[in-house]
């Protein structure tokens, strides 16, 4: 019987020396939901710097990350990389800070909803002076706290530092773990 630490190093070895093999059998993908956890590594998606959000990040909000992992056999396949999609960020070209100052600078002229794509209701507020400069103010808080997003359904571009809010929500896919 092999010692513990034998086990580790051979694991370690195995997973320094094949990062570098590519193909995964005949060339298809290999999701990895079908293979068991602890068989891959999934590292964290590569960020864009300008937009702070995952590179490759699609309009349903995945982006594809290549995992490594113990060279097992599958099917009679050798497999080294297994590709799983990862939630993100995905962002459209819209900047919080852009769309906030426009609120509070020019919302009474709905600059500020014709820039988000929401132009029925930017050429409402234009003709009404934002409903009388109310709605002017509710969407100046609607923008704050990121209520109001872009309306293709993308994520405001923000700093790494900025102010981004992620708003949490219940429905019936959510459960509660009862204590034990």
């Amino acid at each position: 019987m092999m010692p513990w630490w034998k086990h580790c190093l051979r694991a370690v070895f195995i997973l320094i020396f094949s990062t570098g093999i590519t193909s995964i059998g005949n060339g298809e993908k290999v999701a990895c939901r079908d293979l068991l956890m602890g068989q891959y590594f999934c590292p964290e998606p590569v960020i864009d710097s300008s937009t702070q959000a995952a590179v490759g990040c699609t309009k349903n909000h995945t982006v594809e990350v290549k995992c490594s992992t113990v060279p097992i056999e599958k099917d009679g396949r050798n497999i080294t990389e297994c590709i799983q999609n990862v939630s993100c960020l995905y962002t459209n070209d819209h900047s919080y800070e852009t769309a906030l100052l426009l609120s509070v600078f020019l919302g009474m002229f709905g600059i500020d909803r014709f820039y988000l794509g929401y132009p029925a209701i930017g050429l409402l507020k234009f003709c009404t002076l934002g409903f009388f400069f109310v709605f002017h103010l509710v969407d100046v808080i609607l923008i704050a706290t990121q209520v109001v997003g872009p309306a293709d359904g993308s994520a405001y571009i923000i700093d790494y530092y900025g102010p981004r809010l992620d708003h949490i929500s219940r429905n019936l896919d959510t459960f509660y773990k009862t204590g034990g």
